[in-house]
């Protein structure tokens, strides 16, 4: 009982100074994104975000469990019906259902998006066409694809 409160004392700790170390753009409290990648299919996304935590925070995150982890990523990906898939210590899986806009007859558009941090490497992939952006926090343009 005593380690579990000592446990929850240092993860209190560590967010709030976290945060305040976090110098660059990429980071969200302990976690430093390095690339996301977006698979579109009709009207859904299959997102893959590779990330790296600060190696103090990962004994934390072994021993209470990745349940913060889990919402820090969905905070990062700012989808607020992301479903999440699967959770490592370096990456995580998601699914976005009713993402695009369906147009009939298998013409789809994804439209422009904010994420809440910098992500050095964003690739956004359809049946068509795979674009990729360096250092952005928006995907601005949006974009237009076909149903296989």
């Amino acid at each position: 009982m005593r380690i579990r409160a000592i446990a929850v004392l240092c993860i209190f700790i560590i967010g709030m100074a976290v945060p305040v170390l976090a110098a660059n753009d990429e980071r969200y409290s302990y976690i430093t994104i390095n690339d996301m990648t977006i698979n579109l299919e009709r009207d859904q996304a299959n997102i893959k975000v590779n990330y790296t935590i600060d190696p103090g925070t990962q004994l934390i995150v072994y021993l209470l469990g990745k349940q913060d982890l889990k919402v820090k990523l969905l905070k990062v990906l700012n989808y607020e019906d992301a479903t999440v898939k699967n959770v490592e210590m370096n990456s995580a899986e998601f699914q976005v259902n009713d993402i695009s806009y369906d147009y009939g007859k298998g013409i789809y558009w994804f439209p422009e998006h904010e994420f809440n941090v910098v992500i050095p490497n964003l690739r956004v992939v359809s049946p068509q066409v795979a674009r990729e952006y360096r250092n952005t926090k928006n995907f601005s343009d949006g974009m237009g694809f076909f149903d296989r």
